[in-house]
């Protein structure tokens, strides 16, 4: 079985050395060569277009950015869908609107190609250890073809049902991960300004029902030792509670707590930090507060 990997970035990269070192037989392609390169080394073979990868692989991934690259990939003339055989089975792993991935799900279907939406939650370490949560909509014979592959890269692996679900539910964990971020970054900051020692008002709020995977995060990893370096950068959380809020309004719900977090994200960005951690959202209340949020070593 031959497994097609389409964009070798942060978190791509990772699964598709997971699957190398699983004992699967990897064709890679990005956009950018120098990317893919340590997972040649690696044992990948190379396809120089999407159009090659597409033609050859039995299961095609994708780990794209933006929902745009998503659809160009896959429906685009030298795309997958134009050149992938029938029967192959792609896996989206990218956070894209539910109407992106319903759209190319029909349009796979059409030709004989499956398509599942998956996209996961865990960050590169989660890539790197196989612990991964992955949310999947689409067919669910698809969906039990490929689980063993699935497998090496997640933890927690759930089927959600139709096309769009799993773009759903990534949606909605991307919203509580903006407005974690925000919430975090507020309270620190104001913290910090009354004089409070950061490092102690974390270990007070970790033994209180304040606590949150993302406080732990963002402080612990980023914040106190001023290291911004992505893990999953601000413009693509941007991206997703954008899709997210608008994901809200068609349930007919008023995000507020999504609105204010995307205009966080929208003014930490144009501040220069798209390409900076999530956490950096955290930079201009700093600013704007006058003070810095760091440990104290």
């Amino acid at each position: 079985m031959n497994i097609g990997f389409i964009g070798t970035g942060i978190m791509g990269s990772r699964m598709a050395k997971r699957l190398l070192g699983h004992g699967y037989k990897v064709t890679v392609h990005n956009r950018t060569f120098q990317k893919a390169l340590p997972l040649i080394e690696s044992g990948g073979i190379y396809a120089e277009t999407i159009s090659e990868l597409s033609s050859q692989c039995d299961i095609v991934c994708t780990c794209l950015s933006m929902p745009q690259d998503v659809t160009n990939v896959y429906m685009g003339k030298e795309g997958i869908i134009e050149n992938a055989r029938p029967a192959t089975i792609c896996i989206d792993f990218t956070s894209v609107g539910a109407d992106t991935s319903k759209t190319i799900f029909e349009v796979a279907g059409a030709r004989g190609i499956s398509y599942l939406d998956c996209p996961v939650s865990g960050g590169p370490e989660g890539a790197e250890s196989g612990t991964l949560t992955i949310m999947a909509g689409g067919e669910n014979t698809a969906f039990q073809k490929v689980k063993p592959l699935l497998n090496v890269l997640g933890q927690t692996i759930e089927f959600l049902g139709p096309s769009g679900s799993g773009s759903i539910a990534k949606l909605i964990n991307q919203y509580l991960v903006a407005v974690h971020s925000l919430a975090a970054s507020e309270v620190m900051v104001t913290g910090a300004a009354y004089g409070l020692d950061s490092e102690q008002l974390l270990k007070v709020l970790k033994a209180s029902y304040g606590d949150s995977r993302i406080l732990r995060r963002h402080m612990e990893q980023y914040v106190f030792g001023r290291l911004f370096k992505p893990g999953g950068a601000v413009k693509y959380v941007h991206k997703d509670v954008r899709l997210a809020n608008q994901l809200m309004q068609d349930a007919g719900l008023n995000q507020y707590t999504g609105q204010m977090a995307e205009k966080a994200f929208q003014i930490a960005g144009e501040k220069g930090l798209w390409d900076q951690d999530m956490s950096a959202v955290i930079k201009p209340l700093e600013e704007e507060a006058g003070i810095i949020v760091k440990s104290k070593q």
